[in-house]
C-alpha cells in the first residue's frame, strides 16, 4: 500500500494528482495557473489549497515559485492514480463501459474504493499495468512500466506504430477516435502533413481494413504512438 487510504480529502487527493499529471511527461512543477486552468477553479481557490498542501508536506511552494511534489505528495498522487486507472479498467472489461464512459465515473470512485476491494480488482484483472486509454497503472509500490512513445504530430511522414495512450479527459475526442476505428493497439502510418499546421493525412489499419482519415493539431497531439511496424496483419478496434 502506497499511503494509508482515507486519510485526505477527496480535494486534496484531486490537487496532488492535477499536478502528478501535469508533471507526468517531463516537468518536474507546475504554476498555479496552470493547476487553475486544468481544475477550472479561481487563482485564490488554487492558493488557498497549495498553502494547505504545502503546512500538511505534500507539496513545496516557494514564495513566488512553482508547485512541486515532495516524496510524501507524489506517494499520494500515485496511490490517487492508481484507484483511478484500476476503476477505469475495471468499469470497461468486467461492466462493458466503452472507453469515452469511464473517466467521470472514477472521477468520483477513486475517492471512496476501499484497499481490500481495489486489491480484488487488481487481482480480478490479473495485475494490468495500463488502463483502457494506455494511461500506465502504478503498481502498490508506485512503481510504472515505462514505455517509449511520440505524439502523432512528431512522429515523421512515412513512419508508423501503435496507439499506445490517449488522454481520458476529453470523451467527445474519444467518441470522434472510436468512430474513425482508432484505439489501442491500433496501427497508423503518417502518409502526408499539409503546411502551415495543416491536417495530417495518416493510414489507419493494415491490409483490407487500411483506411485513411485526416486529423488536426487537436488529435494528433492527443495520441501517443509507439514507433515501429505491423507484426500481423489484423483488425484493431476501440476500447469499448
Amino acid at each position: 500500500m502506497l499511503v494509508e487510504p482515507k486519510t485526505h480529502s477527496p480535494s486534496v487527493e484531486d490537487y496532488v494528482k492535477t499536478i502528478y499529471k501535469l508533471t507526468e511527461s517531463s516537468a518536474e512543477s507546475v504554476t498555479t495557473g496552470e493547476l487553475s486552468g486544468r481544475l477550472g477553479v479561481t487563482a485564490s481557490s488554487v492558493s488557498g489549497m497549495i498553502r494547505k498542501l504545502d503546512d500538511a508536506g505534500l507539496v513545496e511552494h516557494p514564495r513566488y515559485g512553482d508547485v512541486a511534489l515532495t516524496d510524501a505528495g507524489r506517494r499520494l498522487a500515485l496511490d490517487v492514480v492508481r484507484r483511478h486507472r484500476l476503476i477505469e479498467l475495471y468499469l470497461v472489461r468486467a461492466l462493458g463501459y466503452s472507453w469515452d464512459e469511464v473517466h467521470e465515473e472514477a472521477e468520483v470512485l477513486e475517492h471512496v474504493v476501499s484497499e481490500r476491494l481495489l486489491a480484488r480488482i487488481a487481482e480480478a484483472l490479473d495485475h494490468p499495468t495500463h488502463d483502457p486509454h494506455g494511461d500506465p497503472i502504478p503498481d502498490p509500490d508506485g512503481k510504472i512500466v515505462p514505455r517509449e512513445t511520440r505524439t502523432l504530430a512528431e512522429l515523421p511522414v512515412g513512419e508508423s506504430g501503435r496507439v499506445a495512450r490517449v488522454s481520458d479527459e476529453d470523451s467527445e475526442l474519444l467518441v470522434y477516435l472510436a468512430e474513425c476505428g482508432i484505439g489501442l493497439g491500433a496501427w497508423v502510418e503518417v502518409l502526408a502533413r499539409g503546411p502551415f499546421d495543416g491536417p495530417t493525412t495518416v493510414a489507419i489499419g493494415v491490409d483490407a481494413g487500411r483506411h485513411e482519415h485526416s486529423f488536426g493539431a487537436r488529435v494528433t497531439e492527443a495520441l501517443l504512438i509507439e514507433p515501429g511496424l505491423p507484426a500481423v496483419a489484423e483488425s484493431d478496434q476501440p476500447a469499448g
